[in-house]
Formats: C-alpha cells, structure tokens, sequence
C-alpha cells in the first residue's frame, strides 16, 4: 500500500504468484480489468464508511479470483432434473443418444452436404435428409421440418387457408407453452377461426353447417395438454377427413406432441400417432420433434405430396427452416425409430419413461444416508414414493409411479418455507445444480431422471446449508 491510499494498488496485486495464474487462464486484459474493478469497489464503500471496507493485497486476489470463475460459469448449464417432470420445457425437453450427439459433432467440425445433391453434384434441398425416414415411418406421400410445432401449425395454415376460414372444434381452441394459443396462430397466419360446436360436445353437423365457399380447411387439434372428460363428444378423424373431402377440402390434424411408436406396448398410456392420423384420412399431420419423439426441437409436417410442396414454396418457409445441427440430431433419432425392438435401450426419454420404479427405489435407498448424513441438525430427509409426470402437454393427467426424497425443516413452526428456499437455492449453486420441486411443505427430489448418481452424491460434499 502506498501512504496515500490504505488501498494496494493494482502493481503490486498483479505481481503475486497467484494473480499470474490468473492472468495465464483468463488474460491479462480480462483480469486485470476485474482487479481494477474490485479495489474501485472497495474504494467507494470505504468512502461510504461502510465497515469492512478495507483490503488486503490477498483479500483483492480472492475477490477478483471469485468473480472471474463466477464469470466463466456458462449461462446454459446442465442441471440435475429431479422435479419429476421427463419432458420439462423449462429444463430443455428430451435429452439426446450418443448416435445424435455424434451425428451434430460431425456436422459441427467438418463441411457437410446441408444442402448438396451428391448424386447430381448440384443443389440440394436440406429437407431430403429427413423426408424419406418420415414417409417410411409415417406413411405420409411427403414430409417437411421447421423449427417447432407452433411454426408448422402456422406455416400450413398460412400456406393453405390463408385469407379463408378454418373450422374447428371450440372444445379444441387450445393454448400452448408460453401463453401460444391456436386462435392467436390462426390470426397471425392469415387466416379466420369459425369455431364450431361447444366446449365439451362438438358434432360432424357442426362443421357440416359451418362449411361455404369462404371454406380453407378443417383442422383437428389434439387436446395433448388437458384433458375433458365427463358428457363429452368429439369428431371421428374419419368422419371429419370424410366430410373434407366431399366438399373438395384439405383436413388437417395438429397432434402436439406426437410419437411415432405405440407407447403402449411398454406399459404406458397410448398417444395418437400420425400413421393413425393418416390412415383416418388426414391430408396433413403436424407434431413435435422434441417431445414424445425424444429429438431436437423441430416441427414435423407430413401428408399429400401436393399440399407439403406448397407448403415448402411458402416464402416463411425459409424464415422457419431447421439449421444443420437440427436435421443431424434429427435424421439419427428417426433412424432409432427403425428398429423399435431397442428403442427404449437406446432413446433417452423412453427410457426414463419406462425405468422401472423398483429401479429408482433401489437408487433412493443408496443415496438416503448420504444425504441425511450432510442435511443432519438442518433438515430430516425420508424416502417417498413419488408420481412422475411425462410433461411438455403430454398425456397431462397420466402419472408414473416413482421413487425420491421429501425434505423438510429440521425446526418446526415459523420460518418453515424460508428454511426450504434456502435448502432449494443452495442445491441450485452447486456446480450441476440440482432442481427439485417444494410441495405439502418439503423440497422433494425424484429420482427418475437421475442416472447419473455417483456425480450427484461427489457434489454433496459441497452442499452449503
């Protein structure tokens, strides 16, 4: 410190062995940009006569050490999923197999033939990478991807009735993640609702009175994150693609999210799926890449041959279309998709669908008196049965039995919901932070989506409670 100010100056800091360290990981520029910030701090506060305000040539590496490794941290982080949700929106919705990480590797590092016909040695369209496996799966005459549902929701309609009516069931007038709903979409494609029938019971009558010349297209869309039940009726798909068709119109069906198998043959609920949407007689299938599918987020559109080319001709079209990373992921889970005999070894999300829930119990036993041991004085931490939702407005009511932990207050009484935000927090800094859910008065963990369980109890150690 010089005697004018009871401050180090920058110099003498930088000139410690640790702050070299620093620099040679950091940069100069960068570091010593932060030091200058932490001693002007300091300065300010001591100013103030704020208390403590003084610091040593070490207490100034310590704070410019902390604040350039906080810096460093990654704003898009991997996190430990243990709220129980699979397909948790906010928590980046299906995780990818090794054959899809590979395939975006590939296309990262090294030129690739996006949008390059190998046979002709001219241009290609990036659509044929995925076409062929969606028809081959599907059914469909054609197929075309963008970049989610709600833009191959909006891109059809605008490609197909815009400036014309579309019929659909009131009962069916959805909203989507982040407060999207399917009459907002429809305006914004250019189109006009005509809303038919009533929230619970909606007849073919009804769209058969709806239909006139101002007439686009009949859409389905499938209430895949709610559910009605009760004096209810709805619309066969066969009977709806019947009437279309004799008034010389397109039927489209908007299924959400979307699978591609039937999930009912490894004990879970049954979700429609675009071969059945086909077969009844759809001209054209939406659904979601990223959900039930367990890829990368993406829409789907498959259908008749001539409305998916008009589709593609539609200037937004290219405003919507999949990057190279996309399509890669993409294509390598479709080609999962061709030998369902494995699939739920080798797709993520179908195998934490279908994990058997002796199997979580089982891991909750392991890691119990590990975790009681570090929360001990603090918290009292039991094992719980738990019910694991799909998520992402899939199957919304269906739950899966599961295994976890429900943590509570050690201290009974007031300040209870204090000690679980800060519990909760605390398991968000740690370096893969942890993200449980609090309910009934405890911070509960399922077990589920933990399959990497020797990496969550490793971090435990630097649990601060």
């Amino acid at each position: 410190m010089n005697p004018q100010s009871p401050f180090p100056s920058v110099d003498r800091v930088l000139n410690l062995s640790a702050m070299q360290a620093l620099i040679a990981r950091f940069g100069r520029t960068r570091t010593v940009e932060t030091l200058r910030s932490v001693l002007d701090q300091a300065r300010a506060r001591w100013r103030d006569g704020a208390p403590g305000a003084l610091l040593s040539e070490e207490d100034a590496l310590a704070r410019c050490a902390h604040l350039l490794e906080a810096d460093e941290q990654p704003s898009l982080r991997p996190v430990f999923n243990l709220t129980g949700t699979v397909l948790h929106t906010n928590l980046g919705r299906a995780l990818f197999p090794v054959e899809a990480v590979q395939a975006v590797m590939d296309v990262l590092t090294r030129p690739c033939n996006l949008e390059f016909d190998l046979d002709s040695g001219r241009r290609g369209d990036r659509d044929c990478h995925v076409e062929d496996l969606l028809c081959r799966l599907t059914g469909a005459e054609a197929a075309t991807v963008v970049n989610n549902n709600a833009a191959a929701v909006f891109l059809a309609l605008n490609a197909l009735a815009g400036r014309k009516e579309v019929i659909v069931s009131r009962g069916e007038l959805v909203e989507i993640g982040g407060a999207f709903r399917i009459p907002d979409i429809m305006f914004r494609a250019g189109c006009r609702l005509k809303e038919v029938g009533t929230t619970n019971r909606t007849h073919l009558r009804d769209f058969e009175a709806a239909i006139s010349s101002k007439t686009g297209l009949l859409l389905k869309v499938h209430t895949s994150n709610y559910a009605v039940v009760g004096f209810i009726a709805t619309v066969p798909e066969q009977n709806l693609a019947k009437l279309a068709h004799e008034h010389g119109l397109s039927f489209m069906i908007d299924l959400g999210s979307g699978t591609l198998v039937d999930l009912a043959r490894w004990g879970l609920p049954s979700e429609p799926t675009p071969q059945e949407a086909l077969k009844a007689g759809a001209d054209l299938v939406t659904f979601s890449g990223d959900k039930l599918l367990g890829g990368p987020q993406a829409g789907i559109i498959v259908g008749r041959r001539d409305l998916v080319v008009k589709i593609k001709k539609n200037p937004l079209k290219r405003a919507l279309r999949l990057d190279k990373m996309t399509l890669a992921a993409l294509e390598a889970i479709l080609r999962l998709y061709r030998d369902p005999d494995r699939l739920a070894d080798r797709l993520p999300t179908l195998r934490l669908l279908t994990r058997p829930a002796g199997d979580i119990e089982a891991a909750a036993a392991r890691v119990l008196p590990l975790l009681q041991e570090k929360l001990a004085g603090n918290y009292a931490v039991s094992s719980c049965a738990c019910a694991s939702q799909i998520g992402s407005g899939s199957l919304p009511v269906e739950r899966l039995a599961s295994h976890g932990f429900a943590i509570r207050p050690a201290k009974k009484g007031r300040g209870e919901g204090s000690a679980l935000e800060r519990l909760s927090a605390a398991f968000r800094v740690l370096p893969v932070p942890v993200i449980g859910r609090i309910e009934d008065g405890a911070l509960v963990l399922d077990l589920r989506c933990l399959e990497d369980e020797s990496g969550f109890i490793r971090q435990l150690a630097k649990l601060s409670v």
